[in-house]
């Protein structure tokens, strides 16, 4: 199965606790660019770009990463939204899947033909503390998504997901901070995270440790390169039995 990124606008705007050492912002500034200055990219359209046969250059059964560059429920894309819905709806052969720290947005600018969603598109909501997540999932919930997952990136604080794991999520994800600013992740945190999953039968991917891990009342700093292989060598990721 074949893994695209597609990110039809570039930049953002902070908005929570999550955001303050956004690695966007830290990539962009690194290049003398500035990513609170949000614009269309020019690859808006590659989802639907074709070769000289015709065909779509992205194949059939792709997955789509969409908007790891930015928010897709960014106000200031409000304008761009609804041709990029459009895009995704032409691919429906096609798996889009964004992550947004702005659920509360989901309606600006959605599709006459929404219904209860579409089988192509799996959202997930960001949230780093317990503030956020009771914030933002009761709404994420509510919506008509088909595939709805809850991410915990980055995760600054212990949360407890139990009364939000009912059956409509299909995964979560849990990761550290990564830069030099980073916050302290606590492995206890992830571990209570993934515990709650295992007993709901619901997916959970560790994706990586963070630059400062705390593990049995130890701090330790791990490299950039080394965050989601030591991820991985936990060995706790969950898969859904039903799968």
């Amino acid at each position: 199965m074949a893994i695209f990124s597609w990110n039809p606008w570039h930049g953002c705007k902070k908005k929570s606790e999550g955001c303050l050492n956004c690695y966007v912002y830290r990539h962009d500034a690194r290049y003398g660019g500035d990513a609170s200055i949000i614009y269309k990219v020019k690859d808006f359209d590659m989802p639907i770009r074709k070769n000289r046969r015709g065909e779509y250059k992205i194949p059939s059964g792709s997955i789509i990463w969409t908007c790891f560059t930015s928010d897709f429920f960014l106000e200031e894309a409000d304008e761009w939204r609804k041709e990029a819905w459009d895009i995704i709806r032409e691919r429906h052969d096609c798996s889009f899947i964004f992550l947004t720290k702005r659920i509360e947005r989901f309606n600006v600018s959605l599709p006459d033909d929404w219904g209860d969603g579409w089988n192509n598109v799996t959202i997930g909501c960001s949230c780093e503390n317990q503030t956020r997540a009771d914030e933002r999932i009761p709404l994420l919930l509510a919506l008509p998504i088909k595939t709805k997952q809850i991410i915990c990136a980055p995760l600054l604080g212990e949360i407890d997901l139990s009364k939000y794991l009912n059956g409509q999520i299909y995964s979560v994800v849990a990761s550290g901070e990564s830069g030099i600013e980073a916050r302290i992740c606590d492995y206890d945190w992830v571990l209570r995270i993934r515990n709650e999953c295992v007993k709901r039968n619901i997916e959970f991917f560790y994706k990586q440790t963070g630059s400062k891990f705390l593990k049995d009342g130890k701090v330790y700093r791990i490299k950039v390169k080394d965050q989601a292989i030591q991820a991985r060598k936990a060995k706790i990721d969950f898969k859904n039995s039903n799968d």
